[in-house]
Order: C-alpha cells, then sequence, then structure tokens
C-alpha cells in the first residue's frame, strides 16, 4: 500500500516507492487499539523493530504483512519515525526498519490518557536499542506465559525514587530496572547491557566491569536497594554481552569478589550486537532459557 504524494516522486526509488529517507504524508489517521499497543511498547522499552512489533500482537493478529503495512502507515500519519542510526551498519537495506515515537505519538498517548512516564534507555543508540530488545523480549515473552512485566516507572513510584541510587559518593545506574509478577509471586531485577565498549579492570569513577561489580556488591550487601527503591523482594543482577568470551572475564571477576553478590548475578550472551550489528530476532532465550552465574549455578526468569 503507497502513501505517496504525486509531487514527491523525486524521493521515491526507480520504481516509485518510498524509501528510508521520505515517506507520503498520510492525513486523518487514528491508531487504532493494536496500533496503540504498538506506541505504548515504544514508549515504554524504546526502539522497536518491526520484527518486535508484530510479536506484541500476534495473539490478535497473525499476518506479518498487515503489520508491515500498518506500521508504515502510521509513519506516513507522522506517529512513527526511522532513527537514523540504524542506516550505521553493514547491509542496512536488508534489515527490518526499526521504529520510535514521534512527538505526535506521545501526545496521542498522553492526551488518550493511556501514557507512561516511561524510563527509557539510556546511552549510545546502539546500545539503547539492545537494551529496549532485551526488556521488549522478556517483556512479550513473559505476558504469553501468564507472567506480568512490571516497568521501571511502577518500581520508582513506590517511594517516589530516583532511578539512579547513591552509593558511597557514586552513583549506580543501572540500564535498567523492571520486575515480573507470576501471579502474587514476584522477582526484582536490575539489567546491564555490554558490546564490549567498557573497560573491564579499572576502578576509577566511570562505568567499567571492576567499578559496576563493586557497586552492585554494595548495593546487595547493604540492602541498598530496598531502602531506595522499596523493594521486598530479592534484587537479581542480570547481565547481557555481546561476546562469550567478556562474558566468560565477567563471572571470573564476580568470582574473585567475596560477598553476596555471587550469588546474585546471572548471565547470557546475545547474539546480532557486535560491531556488523542487525536487529535481531526475538531474544526468546532471555526467558526460556537458563542464565548463568558463578561456579555454573544458574537461573530461570520462566519460574519464581
Amino acid at each position: 500500500m503507497m502513501y505517496m504524494p504525486k509531487d514527491k516522486l523525486n524521493h521515491t526509488d526507480a520504481l516509485g516507492r518510498n524509501t528510508f529517507q521520505h515517506i507520503g504524508k498520510l492525513d486523518g489517521v487514528k491508531p487504532t487499539p493494536r496500533e496503540r499497543r504498538w506506541l505504548k511498547h515504544i514508549e515504554r522499552h524504546g526502539p522497536q523493530s518491526s520484527i518486535y512489533l508484530h510479536a506484541l500482537t500476534s495473539d490478535t493478529h497473525s499476518c506479518k504483512d498487515t503489520s508491515l503495512r500498518q506500521l508504515q502507515k502510521l509513519r506516513a500519519a507522522g506517529f512513527l519515525r526511522l532513527p537514523p542510526q540504524q542506516r550505521a551498519t553493514e547491509h542496512a537495506n536488508f534489515n527490518s526498519y526499526i521504529y520510535d515515537l514521534t512527538k505526535r505519538a506521545e501526545d496521542h498517548l498522553f492526551e488518550t490518557g493511556v501514557g507512561e512516564p516511561s524510563v527509557r534507555p539510556h546511552g549510545h543508540w546502539v546500545h539503547q536499542y539492545m537494551t529496549a530488545c532485551v526488556t521488549s523480549s522478556i517483556d512479550i515473552l513473559a505476558a504469553q506465559s501468564g507472567v506480568r512485566y512490571i516497568p521501571t516507572h511502577e518500581i520508582l513510584a513506590i517511594k517516589n525514587s530516583s532511578f539512579a541510587v547513591p552509593i558511597n559518593g557514586q552513583k549506580l545506574v543501572p540500564d535498567q530496572l523492571f520486575a515480573l509478577d507470576y501471579g502474587g509471586s514476584y522477582r526484582a531485577f536490575v539489567l546491564e547491557v555490554d558490546r564490549g565498549t567498557e573497560p573491564k579492570t579499572t576502578t576509577q569513577l566511570r562505568k567499567s566491569y571492576m567499578n559496576s561489580i563493586l557497586l552492585y556488591r554494595r548495593l546487595i550487601e547493604q540492602n541498598i536497594y530496598r531502602s531506595h527503591y522499596g523493594l521486598t523482594a530479592n534484587l537479581i543482577v542480570l547481565w547481557t554481552f555481546s561476546s562469550r568470551r567478556n562474558q566468560m572475564k565477567f563471572l571470573k571477576m564476580v568470582g574473585q569478589t567475596s560477598g553476596g553478590l555471587q550469588r546474585s548475578v546471572f548471565t547470557q550472551t546475545v547474539s546480532g550486537f557486535d560491531h556488523n550489528w542487525r536487529p535481531p530476532n526475538m531474544l526468546t532465550e532471555l526467558f526460556q532459557n537458563l542464565w548463568t552465574g558463578v561456579d555454573g549455578a544458574q537461573f530461570s526468569a520462566k519460574y519464581p
């Protein structure tokens, strides 16, 4: 389905189709309940590919081509945009589009009373996107198993606390914070995402493996997460890596750290986020497979 006024043909490809840089304007569009689910999901997690957005609503709409057309419609109507950073990788023309909200979409969610004070991923754009893929995958797969995903802003509202946690004159800022409700039984998580760009051993006041390990050790051992966030459930630290080698280095460093942190840290490696990254398929392993801890310890996010 084309959304392209005749006076914009110079922005299309040789066959007259819409391109990444341009799509014709479409007026009079009002998001459907399904499309509003897409907008809310992006608001909660950050930029999302068409793969994830289709998976989100596959319980009610199974046709992938229809999903792609409706996403194109929302883009033409000014509710969705294509972040240009997704083009900075090899074979970008063959990747699924990654969408983010426009101000019009944010205003629409607010005016319809369904907007959230979401805490979106921070940092370099690809790091943001990897974080969004991790939490989005867990959210979607958990819902399919009857488990409710509790986003960051709901946890912060318990004590009206800040996302950053003050610890001994520093601030610990996780990549994301969430909880899972298994039907009255809860688990709370902080998430860290590593693409291999952080230093390993420095203890300077920057985000490195060593500095993060020391801060998380204090967070867990001194129960700071309980006093700061108001959590009653035990806190689990999930660390996702784009490199298995870095995962093993990190686990070795945690294993050499005394105290209770060793029992609270679990890791997985996900593919697709190295130098030549591309939008991945759903990261089903994050919810369905076991996470690895120190000395072979394992953890499942699927079961309480």
